[in-house]
C-alpha cells in the first residue's frame, strides 16, 4: 500500500519533500514509529529510496504470511460494510499476488463469502463481474 501511494504521488511537478510527509499519514502502528525511527536516522530521501526501504521492510516473507493469514481469517459476516470487506480483502490479495488477474481476485473473494450468500451474488452476477458487483449485491 505504502509503495502504491509513492506511486501515485510521484507528478513530475511535485517536489520529493512534500511527498515524503505525505508518508505520515499512510502508517499505522509499528510502521508509523518505523518510519519516524528512519527518518531521524537516514534523513530526508527522495522517493526511489523510501520506496526500496519498504519494499525491503516489508516485502519479506513474515509480511506476505501475515497478510496472507490475515486473508484466510477474514471470513465475511452480515454484520460488516461489504465495500470496505471487499477492499480489504482485494488489497490484501494484491499484495500476495501482485501478478494475480482481476478475475482470479473477484473469485477468491466470492469463494470467502458464506454459502447462500455467495450463491446468490455468483447467480446475480456475470461471468466477468467486478469488485463492486461483488459489494453491491
Amino acid at each position: 500500500m505504502f509503495t502504491i501511494l509513492l506511486d501515485y504521488f510521484q507528478i513530475p511537478c511535485i517536489p520529493y519533500y512534500w511527498i515524503t510527509a505525505r508518508l505520515n499519514t499512510a502508517f499505522k502502528g509499528h510502521s508509523i514509529s518505523w518510519y519516524t525511527e528512519m527518518k531521524e536516522i537516514h534523513g530526508r530521501r527522495n522517493c526511489p529510496r523510501w520506496k526500496s526501504r519498504i519494499i525491503k521492510k516489508y516485502s519479506n516473507g513474515t509480511g506476505i504470511w501475515q497478510k496472507t493469514m490475515s486473508f484466510e481469517n477474514d471470513k465475511y459476516s452480515v454484520d460488516k460494510y461489504p465495500y470496505e470487506w471487499c477492499l480489504r480483502q482485494s488489497k490484501r490479495l494484491k499484495a500476495i499476488y501482485p501478478q494475480m488477474k482481476i478475475r482470479l481476485r473477484n473469485h477468491k473473494l466470492l469463494k470467502k463469502i458464506p454459502g447462500e450468500l455467495e450463491h446468490s451474488i455468483e447467480c446475480r452476477c456475470n461471468q466477468s463481474f467486478t469488485l463492486d458487483d461483488i459489494a453491491n449485491t
